[in-house]
């Protein structure tokens, strides 16, 4: 199978994740113009809608949590603004409409409403059902990883420390002619705290758009071994594996990282091949 889902050039979905290609991550991008309304359905799924670009208004209602209604959010008109986005979770159960107030770009990322450990250390934490709520970009953690041409900037947007069944939610900005989720590191071991099991998905936007950027996703017996020329709005699945991206020289690279797996904590592994670049 291919890890390379092609995004299309026209209509509302931008690209969207094969129903069961993976067990615990969903994913689908929108695209929509002034007016255009999006009808939001969470089944037995959370799900983190984050306005990748464009202004909208988001109303609905979760069970037992009443109705929720944020109007008129988002202020950045491009994934490459250096700006957090605005974002919003929904628990399982939830239905939505997401209204456009401007052209909009809108990912909708999803995963299983509950897990193992949900119905012990969070739920103890945070209680049995989550609340919908608007994540706004002043509450998202920024940081800069890596040093010389491996530098890129990390947004979280809903990381393991804010509460969420199973669902991880980052974004990366990586500039022109360098390398990112690198050295080449994999989580698809469940052997904490030495690793997590996460599967994955790499939603990517270039600047300009008529670029690419490569990704590779490999295992260490090789029986994964994918190398793919990533063009604007490709996504890229990872079941399991390393899945390092390269830049070339004159683009910039987006991409919005979804993972979600048995237990909610994000501990990778790097691959020893590799690691010594950590010493540099």
């Amino acid at each position: 199978m291919s890890l390379l889902v092609k995004s299309n050039a026209r209509g509302r979905t931008m690209v969207e994740l094969g129903k069961g290609e993976l067990e615990y991550v969903g994913f689908a991008a929108y695209r929509l113009s002034l007016g255009e309304t999006l009808p939001i359905c969470a089944g037995d799924k959370e799900l983190c809608l984050v306005l990748l670009s464009g202004r909208v208004s988001i109303k609905g209602e979760a069970p037992g949590q009443g109705a929720f209604d944020w109007d008129n959010i988002g202020d950045r008109q491009s994934v490459f603004e250096d700006k957090s986005p605005f974002a919003a979770y929904l628990p399982p159960g939830s239905q939505a409409q997401v209204v456009a107030l401007s052209d909009v770009q809108i990912a909708v990322c999803a995963a299983p409403g509950f897990t193992t450990e949900a119905k012990s250390e969070k739920i103890a934490a945070f209680g049995s059902s989550y609340s919908p709520r608007l994540i706004k970009p002043d509450s998202m953690k920024r940081s800069v990883r890596g040093k010389g041409a491996n530098t890129r900037y990390v947004c979280d947007i809903l990381p393991d420390t804010e509460p969420a069944h199973s669902l991880l939610v980052v974004e990366v900005r990586t500039p022109s002619g360098h390398s990112s989720s690198y050295p080449p590191h994999k989580h698809d071991t469940d052997d904490l705290p030495h690793q997590s099991f996460l599967e994955e998905t790499y939603y990517h936007q270039v600047n300009p758009p008529q670029g690419f950027v490569f990704q590779r996703v490999y295992t260490d017996d090789r029986s994964i071994d994918q190398a793919m020329a990533v063009e604007n709005s490709d996504l890229v699945v990872v079941p399991k594996g390393y899945h390092p991206v390269s830049v070339p020289y004159g683009y910039e690279s987006y991409y919005l990282n979804v993972m979600a797996g048995p237990k909610r904590v994000w501990q990778f592994h790097n691959d020893p091949q590799h690691s010594w670049l950590l010493d540099l």
